[in-house]
């Protein structure tokens, strides 16, 4: 794999912005609201489906962030990433919580746009799974992350045909929902996404 950690003028943080106590929505398969429980008990066993997000951060040049799971994260941790993945709190819809989490886990500002939802799961060995309604968006940013260490091991920024060849090459070094949203969006307007968030990129190809 290539070379993964990324210097940055802005330093990085280390601040605690969730943790196993976490109160996450509890929605039924049309994505509604049906109640609350604590993300370690929606995490155990085969999990308890609850609302979730998944943002990808795009810049000029149409590459997109790469963050490697910290070490103490419960489930997949070690693996990369996405820019940031995380669950909407009570009376926070999916944009909101995309844009806080953001700022609390990249230091970025983000205006994230809705592309698409899904349901997944998917077991970690025997500690515990996903059980997921996931939103899905994008946002563009150009500048560099100052990641919140306590959540972000590294990070890196790739263009997307040498993801396609990590992720063809090294598929367990992923996340299993990066895999299926980075396919679905690799499959479905890429060129659009592209027009959209990296035009000068998209002008300068071949």
């Amino acid at each position: 794999m290539a070379e993964a950690v990324q210097a940055s003028s802005r330093p990085a943080r280390f601040e605690t912005v969730s943790d196993e106590s976490d109160m996450l929505i509890l929605v039924d398969g049309d994505d509604c609201a049906i109640g609350t429980l604590d993300k370690a008990a929606c995490h155990d066993g085969g999990g308890v489906l609850h609302r979730a997000f998944s943002l990808f951060v795009f810049n000029a040049r149409g590459e997109t962030l790469l963050q490697r799971r910290h070490a103490s994260k419960r489930l997949w941790p070690g693996y990369w990433s996405n820019g940031c993945c995380s669950h909407p709190r009570a009376g926070e819809d999916v944009v909101e919580a995309a844009t806080r989490r953001a700022e609390e886990e990249l230091g970025l500002a983000a205006a994230p746009e809705f592309v698409f939802k899904f349901q997944y799961r998917a077991a970690f060995a025997d500690v515990g799974s996903e059980f997921e309604l996931c939103s899905v968006l994008v946002s563009r940013a150009d500048d560099a992350p100052r990641v919140n260490a306590a959540e972000v091991s590294e990070w890196r920024w790739i263009a997307a045909e040498a993801l396609d060849r990590e992720i063809e090459k090294e598929p367990d070094a992923f996340t299993p929902w990066f895999k299926q949203e980075w396919a679905r969006l690799r499959a479905t307007g890429w060129d659009e996404l592209m027009d959209r968030l990296a035009p000068d990129a998209r002008r300068r190809e071949p």
